[in-house]
């Protein structure tokens, strides 16, 4: 695949069809992703392949704890665990809305409910102590951090695309991190980053829709002339 195609048509995609994934076809996803460039080429990720049933609905659950107040948030109006959020309003938000359809429940859920169905479902952890978080120390909400894994988690997506795979990355077991570590035996070290999802796609997105250029670069300032190239 033509690599502007793929960067313009890799989507999220969280509906499967139950065709598996070979261990073979995962195993050139993960060898091609490994070229992800890290902070001092210092590639401070694991992964966890998760195949186990129980703790893929283990996992599931940790999920679901989240995906109530996500939900409950968005329908409030508020970007859910945005830094700069009200909490007094994700609190109102989260008591008002009721609970969410659950695994079991008639009509069989989403994503969120039938997480341990997915063909493929890795657990990416990034190692602190190879972390340059540069910003580690700014009073605010860190990013820095971040660069040298995520770079990876878009690679598995970029290759599982050239493999006629889709996924996602999705961050909501991270509330729940220390029972997610437990449940995968993960050290102090090692922290949750994000769980993957990887599959063959029930649609394969073609056509992405995305803000214009112009409506977020500027030239020289924040508030600069909108970029025009």
């Amino acid at each position: 695949m033509d690599l502007i195609d793929a960067l313009r048509t890799t989507g999220a995609a969280r509906e499967f069809t139950s065709e598996g994934v070979p261990d073979e076809v995962l195993g050139r996803i993960l060898d091609t992703a490994r070229f992800a460039p890290s902070g001092g080429n210092r590639q401070a990720w694991r992964v966890v392949v998760v195949k186990d049933g129980d703790t893929r609905r283990r996992l599931r659950d940790l999920y679901l704890e989240g995906w109530h107040p996500y939900l409950a948030m968005s329908a409030a109006g508020l970007t859910p665990w945005a830094p700069l959020n009200d909490r007094e309003a994700e609190a109102r938000a989260i008591s008002a809305a009721p609970p969410p359809a659950g695994p079991g429940s008639p009509s069989g859920g989403g994503f969120a409910e039938r997480l341990d169905e997915v063909p493929v479902l890795l657990v990416v952890l990034a190692d602190l102590r190879r972390l340059a978080a540069v910003d580690r120390d700014l009073g605010r909400y860190t990013l820095a951090g971040g660069a040298s894994v995520y770079p990876f988690a878009w690679n598995v997506l970029l290759a599982a695309r050239a493999e006629g795979l889709g996924g996602v990355m999705t961050t909501m077991p991270i509330l729940c991190e220390p029972e997610v570590k437990a449940l995968l035996g993960a050290p102090d070290e090692l922290a949750v980053a994000t769980v993957m999802a990887l599959g063959h796609p029930v649609r394969q997105p073609r056509r992405l829709t995305r803000a214009p250029v112009e409506q977020w670069a500027t030239v020289d300032r924040v508030g600069g002339a909108p970029f025009a190239g």
